[in-house]
């Protein structure tokens, strides 16, 4: 069965297409924190380059006295490693021992790659599992965008994995690989069911270089009006369809944000069988220039 994960990327900095309240303060981080923990959501998805996340998630742990009803998961600096690095197990010890101080609690539930191709480096993958073994690290994996990097951490013997997954990016179930990482014993997490917001945007608020996107997302309109749920309600309930997916991580702005999108979680509406296998294959072969928010900016890397 499907868990929710909150994601913190928006607790440390302003970040999503539609968002419109820039980073909330640190009071209403923890407003939206106790809320998620009174609703059974103890999984929180942070990283070091999420701003000031990793800060506002330790003060919060450390306020609230609630190490221990929370399993926090965060991630390694991007391209922390220069390709010449000799000592990258000192590299990678010092960023996880400055993420487990700013985050006030002594080991972590998860520790993901937030470089990707991380997972081809046999010194920096060796590095990780070794503070696993010295209980730094319960898990051990990788936020990918990729297929090719999941089935590389397979390999590698991985325990967690992270991949974008919604309505309009479906590559990890058709390309087989969630089944695959269940099979050989990972958790997974899915992210962007909302694509940063791009489906809550009005068609006219569609900038000009995601042009080629609204016929997917008129579409989107229309199965939303024919199934009489929310937005919020479809996209979550897609995700809740697909299987071997453990956690869906959402972050949010706002608490009345949360409180929406935890109740369309637990609405417990399901899409019809027929309507199900209609929208995948509709959307099936979405651009990577649409699904890829690193692309949204005509091309060139924008995370």
């Amino acid at each position: 069965m499907t868990k929710l994960c909150l994601g913190t990327v928006q607790f440390g900095m302003r970040y999503g297409i539609h968002n419109q309240d820039g980073q909330p303060s640190e009071e209403a981080c923890f407003d939206m924190l106790d809320t998620a923990l009174e609703n059974g959501i103890d999984t929180i998805d942070t990283a070091r380059a999420y701003g000031t996340a990793e800060v506002v998630v330790g003060n919060y742990l450390e306020y609230r006295k609630c190490h221990r009803k929370v399993s926090v998961i965060s991630k390694l600096r991007p391209n922390v490693i220069e390709p010449e690095e000799k000592d990258v197990y000192s590299v990678v010890r010092r960023e996880l021992e400055d993420s487990l101080k700013r985050l006030h609690i002594s080991t972590l539930k998860g520790y993901l790659f937030h470089t990707p191709e991380y997972v081809y480096r046999k010194n920096i993958v060796e590095a990780v599992f070794r503070l696993k073994d010295e209980k730094l690290i319960q898990n051990v994996g990788v936020s990918i965008y990729n297929m090719e990097e999941g089935y590389e951490a397979i390999r590698q013997g991985m325990d967690y994995v992270q991949l974008p997954y919604s309505i309009l990016d479906q590559r990890g179930n058709i390309s087989g690989f969630m089944q695959e990482a269940k099979k050989a014993g990972m958790t997974v997490f899915t992210r962007s069911a909302f694509l940063q917001g791009l489906f809550m945007m009005r068609l006219d608020e569609i900038p000009s270089h995601l042009k080629h996107s609204k016929p997917y997302l008129q579409y989107f309109e229309k199965l939303v009006a024919q199934c009489g749920v929310s937005k919020a309600e479809l996209l979550i309930e897609f995700v809740k369809a697909s299987e071997g997916i453990d956690y869906l991580v959402f972050g949010v702005d706002s608490k009345a944000q949360l409180l929406e999108d935890m109740a369309a979680f637990q609405s417990g509406r399901r899409i019809e069988g027929g309507l199900l296998e209609e929208i995948r294959e509709y959307y099936k072969q979405v651009d990577d220039s649409i699904i890829l928010p690193s692309l949204w900016a005509n091309g060139r890397k924008a995370e």
